[in-house]
């Protein structure tokens, strides 16, 4: 008998184990796939790519992607998708500048219509798929299309500028020195905080909870890291405002994913929508809810990319879809729903950026970078899929 139990026991410490590696590698290799980019891409820009000024336009570059990644991620997760994306950033956009350079509404009315016209497009989107029954990748297929023309229809073909010095800000400015280092620091000491919290909380399950080294040894490098970002930010113009709007619907999102039974009903859903209806779970409903969260979020994606651009035009959005698909996909994200994470999918979405940013820099021609973005797809894509079936294996 004690043979017996010193062999469960040995089992047991060795599933922990993989399971504990397989986690691991997951949470890393974005990590270490971003510094293989920075190392090559540093070293064919003679360091450019490394300047604060390179790296604070990145991070505003990347705002607009991230923020339909975040979105993205959500629908994904339901196992469904969203091609209209980019047209409506491209609509909302146009619609805002419309507002406020034809008509000459305030900017926060003109923020405001422009997400509560996104969230409406996504209602339509989401009636559709979940009440009407028709599969959304024809559904949003269709959307892409009609809302670019309507685009294209109400802006006469032409480009719309300039607007508010206010609205610009929302794309263009930047947190003061000081107000960067002390978000920096509240983010530090909630880190630890709720590592503390989750590590008494696994302790009184009886869960394994790893060793106090290997729990603040992460936490203490991701503080380091975000210390080096702040500084560098720092030493161009300060925390970019569209990044910061980016990091905080993103925290929010990841939170209510977690921690909520909504966000526990959609993985539910796009892991096993059968058992998930036995249960009791509105699928209809929260598949409508998650439609209606993507739209808003196209809407102010769509905010931030005319306040960057100071115009908008017909072509404002395009291909944004596959953009932010591929950042989901490169986070981690399944294609076949039930597994995905907000955080990893704006750290895919800062790949993808640092991707267009450096073959820009290297003055690489333009089809190589779809090339590039291709491939990339082509081979996370592969990854989920290859795990998927180990995982049943």
């Amino acid at each position: 008998m004690k043979a017996n139990l010193n062999n469960n026991s040995g089992g047991k410490s060795s599933f922990s184990s993989k399971i504990s590696f397989k986690i691991d590698l997951q949470a890393y290799v974005l990590i270490i796939a971003f510094l293989l980019i920075v190392v090559i891409f540093g070293f064919f820009t003679g360091g450019e790519f490394l300047s604060s000024r390179n790296v604070s336009n990145l991070f505003t570059q990347m705002s607009v992607i991230a923020l339909l990644a975040i979105g993205m991620t959500l629908v994904l997760i339901l196992a469904q998708i969203d091609l209209s994306v980019g047209s409506i950033v491209g609509l909302t956009g146009g619609i805002a500048a419309i507002l406020q350079v034809w008509h000459g509404w305030d900017t926060w009315a003109v923020v405001l219509a422009a997400v509560a016209i996104g969230a409406l497009i996504g209602f339509w989107h989401g009636w559709w798929v979940a009440y009407r029954a028709v599969p959304a990748f024809i559904v949003t297929l269709a959307g892409m299309l009609i809302f670019r023309g309507i685009l294209i229809g109400i802006t006469d073909g032409q480009t719309i500028a300039p607007l508010k010095e206010s609205f610009m800000a929302i794309g263009t400015s930047y947190l003061p020195y000081l107000l960067g280092y002390i978000l920096a620091i509240i983010g530090i000491v909630l880190m630890f905080y709720f590592t503390y919290r989750q590590r008494n909380k696994r302790q009184s399950l009886g869960l394994i909870v790893p060793s106090h080294i290997v729990s603040y040894g992460k936490i203490t490098a991701y503080s380091v890291l975000l210390l080096l970002v702040v500084y560098m930010l720092n030493r161009y113009f300060g925390i970019p405002v569209p990044f910061l709007i980016v990091l905080t619907i993103g925290i929010i999102v990841a939170f209510v994913t977690m921690k909520t039974s909504f966000g526990r009903y959609l993985y539910a859903i796009g892991g096993n929508p059968e058992a998930a209806a036995l249960s009791g779970i509105n699928i209809k409903r929260n598949t409508l809810w998650v439609f209606v969260i993507m739209g808003a979020l196209a809407g102010l994606a769509g905010i931030l990319l005319t306040g960057r651009l100071n115009a908008t035009t017909t072509s404002a959005g395009t291909s944004y879809e596959m953009d932010a698909i591929a950042a989901c996909v490169i986070g981690g994200t399944s294609l076949m729903g039930g597994k995905g994470n907000v955080i990893r999918s704006i750290f895919g979405a800062l790949i993808m950026a640092s991707i267009d940013n450096g073959m820009s820099m290297m003055n690489l021609e333009a089809f190589w970078q779809y090339i590039v973005k291709g491939s990339i797809l082509l081979f996370a894509v592969w990854m989920d899929i290859y795990s998927q079936k180990k995982a049943t294996v």
